[in-house]
């Protein structure tokens, strides 16, 4: 099965149309010894769209209800770029039909539903992905990469970060991202759980955190159609309550010792998009921060006293990832980018049957901090993750 036949869904919204590029466009930059894909359905329940959508993606089926594609014998892969909400119902039946999947973070709305989903994929063995693109970037190979081998030490402290300001403004208009039906945990399961992939990825598994959640917003005017990245209003009639958390503060300890510190909103002013990590070892450290994005700041306590300092290592094509884009080092690998090593690496999973970083039981543990992290907050107290 060297193609592979893909169903997106969701097809209109962001998420949507940078998948449906990521599989038209991987096998320019990767080839098609891993396979290739071919996108035959997508899906959005507006049928108004449906045009536009037929002009993306030629030859593809267009529909209005996600259950048609899911039943679709013509359909290996659903991919699924829905709200929150639908992850879990969708992936379910998804794999009830004998569907591979890959399904945008996060996984599911508690970490009871990711673990009902990972134990489904593997009693059919099926192959399953989980949209924590982020760490795809090969930047982080290279830091997973120093701290696996030693170099830097034993990791003492992971130190986390993720901020934007699309809900800064008050008057920015309501949309689903802050409705706690559509969204249950907010900012924790939406960028959240970027952080805690790259968690999970460098450093290893959370045993155990506090945290505190905020409404910094606790209303926000109504704007028909309004979409991420909308301008704010003023003098709105109509008003919804936001009902799940703007911000977040985590503490946490790794089941190999190690501490850590997370922050991460969505009201943070001026912050257009901030991510940054730093990991201390005993012996050194890494520092990463978005705004260089293919650059890594390593410190080594091997170097001579009076020479140590950070030095900045810019990610090349030594490292395949990079070279499937670009032949020199420093030229800067984006969002969309990672996004078409997911979708290559998707595919080639989907080909062999070999999964590949992060599977649902990746997804089943970043839910099971996003569960810790919304009960400690409602606790006022440290949680256990078992």
């Amino acid at each position: 099965m060297g193609e592979i036949r893909v169903a997106v869904l969701g097809a209109s919204g962001w998420m949507g149309r940078v998948h449906s590029m990521a599989f038209q466009t991987f096998p320019h930059f990767f080839g098609t010894g891993g396979g290739t894909a071919r996108i035959v359905a997508l899906v959005d329940r507006d049928p108004a769209r449906g045009a536009e959508l037929a002009l993306r993606v030629p030859g593809a089926r267009i529909l209005t209800d996600w259950r048609e594609a899911v039943a679709d014998p013509e359909v290996d892969l659903v991919d699924i770029c829905l709200p929150d909400n639908l992850h879990h119902p969708v992936a379910k039946a998804a794999l009830l039909a004998g569907k591979h999947v890959f399904c945008e973070k996060p996984l599911a709305d508690t970490a009871a539903e990711a673990r009902e989903l990972a134990d489904l994929a593997r009693q059919r063995g099926l192959v399953t992905r989980v949209g924590h693109a982020f760490p795809r970037n090969p930047v982080h190979d290279l830091a997973k990469e120093i701290i696996t081998s030693g170099e830097i030490g034993e990791v003492t402290l992971f130190k986390g970060c993720q901020h934007v300001d699309m809900f800064g403004d008050p008057m920015a208009p309501m949309m689903w991202r802050a409705d706690g039906r559509l969204a249950p945990t907010g900012i924790v399961g939406d960028t959240g759980s970027h952080v805690f992939s790259f968690m999970e990825f460098l450093v290893g598994r959370v045993s155990s955190l506090v945290a505190d959640n905020l409404i910094v917003t606790p209303r926000r005017p109504v704007v028909a159609g309004s979409v991420l990245g909308a301008e704010a209003v003023g003098g709105a009639g109509e008003w919804a309550d936001v009902t799940n958390p703007d911000a977040t503060h985590v503490m946490c300890r790794f089941e190999n010792g190690a501490a850590g510190i997370a922050d991460f909103s969505r009201v943070a002013t001026g912050r257009k998009f901030r991510q940054g990590y730093e990991v201390y070892g005993t012996r050194g450290s890494i520092l990463y921060d978005y705004d260089e994005v293919n650059r890594l700041r390593v410190y080594s306590g091997a170097d001579p006293v009076g020479r140590r300092g950070y030095r900045a290592i810019d990610v090349g094509p030594e490292h395949p990832n990079y070279a499937a884009f670009l032949p020199l080092p420093n030229f800067a690998l984006g969002y969309n980018e990672t996004k078409i090593i997911e979708a290559a690496e998707v595919v080639r999973s989907v080909v062999t049957g070999v999964p590949a970083w992060p599977t649902f039981e990746t997804g089943h543990h970043i839910c099971q901090i996003v569960d810790a992290v919304m009960e400690s907050s409602r606790r006022r107290a440290w949680v256990d993750i078992v």
